[in-house]
C-alpha cells in the first residue's frame, strides 16, 4: 500500500551516547499510537551486538527495539549495513543481514562507495510502503575529517531528503558549546538541522529557559525539548552506556511497559507539535 500522506525525521547527535536511539523508540512509539505506520531505519551501525531477524540476517539491537516500539517484525533492511568489529581495524562487513567478510578500514573505505545505491534502494521502498521513517545517524555528524566517507549522518539525510532533529546531552557538560560547534562544522548542511533536543537534563528546568532562549538566539534553530534524565531499561547496542547487558528483562510485557513508559516521558517534554511540522512538512 502507498499511502498519499507521507513524513520523515532523522536524528543525529553531538555525539555518540546522547541519547538518539532511546529517543527514535520513544518517538516511534508516539507516531505509531498516534496511527500512523512507522519505521524505523539506520542506514549504517557498527556494533559487536547485533539480533537475528527472522530470516536469520543480522541487524542492529536499536532498530529491533525500534521496530517492537512500532508493533513491527524486525527486519535487516530496517539495518543495511552493520559493522561489527573485530580487532586491529578489522571489521566484518553485514550487508543486508549478510557478512560480505572482514574488512580493513582501508578496505571499506573503497567498498563505501557501492552501497550508496543500494542504500537508495532500500530507502526508497520502505518510504513507499510506509507513512512515516524514523531514522537513526551515528556517532557525530561533525567528524570532518570523515565527512567525505559518511553513509550514516548527512548523507543519509541527502539520499532519504529528510529533516534533522540534533540532540545533544547536557549530563556530560558542555552542551551549548557542543550544539554550536556541530552546526558550525556541519557548514552549509545545518540547514539541514530543524530542530534541537537537549537530553539527560538534571534540576528544575525552570532556570534553564533563560539558557534555551540564548541558545536559539545564536543558532535561529528551535530547541523542541529538555529531557529530564530518565533510567530506561532497554538493552543498548555497545554498552557506551555501562548497562549490564545480562540484566535486561525477558518478557515481551516488561518490554512494552518501558515502551509505554519512555513514550509518556517524552510527550510531556518534547514539542510534539513542531515534531510533526517538521516531520510532514519539513520545517
Amino acid at each position: 500500500m502507498e499511502y498519499k500522506k507521507k513524513g520523515k525525521i532523522m536524528f543525529q547527535g553531538t555525539a555518540s551516547n546522547v541519547g538518539k536511539s532511546t529517543i527514535a523508540i520513544g518517538v516511534c512509539r508516539i507516531l505509531t499510537n498516534d496511527g500512523y505506520n512507522v519505521i524505523p531505519f539506520k542506514s549504517q551501525n557498527m556494533s559487536i551486538q547485533s539480533k537475528k531477524d527472522s530470516n536469520g540476517k543480522e541487524m542492529g539491537v536499536a532498530q529491533v527495539l525500534q521496530a517492537q516500539a512500532c508493533n513491527k517484525e524486525a527486519f535487516s533492511y530496517m539495518n543495511p549495513i552493520l559493522l561489527k568489529p573485530c580487532g586491529n581495524h578489522i571489521s566484518e562487513v553485514i550487508v543486508n543481514g549478510e557478512s560480505v567478510g572482514k574488512m580493513s578500514s582501508e578496505e571499506y573505505r573503497d567498498y563505501k562507495p557501492s552501497l550508496v545505491p543500494k542504500l537508495r534502494e532500500i530507502f526508497e521502498k520502505i518510504e513507499k510502503e510506509n507513512e512515516i521513517v524514523v531514522i537513526e545517524g551515528a556517532g557525530s555528524p561533525a567528524e570532518i575529517n570523515m565527512n567525505s566517507l559518511d553513509l550514516s549522518n548527512m548523507e543519509m539525510a541527502k539520499i532519504s531528503g529528510s529533516p534533522v532533529i540534533l540532540i545533544a546531552d547536557i549530563d556530560r557538560g558542555g552542551v551549548f558549546a557542543s550544539i554550536v560547534g556541530t552546526l558550525f562544522l556541519l557548514g552549509k548542511d545545518s540547514k539541514k538541522v530543524k530542530g534541537i533536543i537537549i537530553n539527560k537534563f538534571r534540576g528544575n528546568k525552570k532556570y534553564f529557559e533563560d539558557g534555551v532562549k540564548m541558545l536559539e538566539d545564536i543558532v535561529k534553530i528551535p530547541v523542541l525539548g529538555v529531557i529530564p534524565f530518565m533510567d530506561i531499561n532497554l538493552e543498548e547496542e555497545d554498552g557506551a552506556g555501562g548497562k549490564d547487558l545480562s540484566s535486561f528483562f525477558s518478557s515481551q510485557e516488561e518490554k512494552e511497559r518501558e515502551f509505554d513508559k519512555l513514550e509518556q516521558h517524552l510527550r510531556k517534554n518534547i514539542n510534539i507539535e513542531k515534531l510533526y511540522s517538521i516531520i510532514f512538512n519539513g520545517s
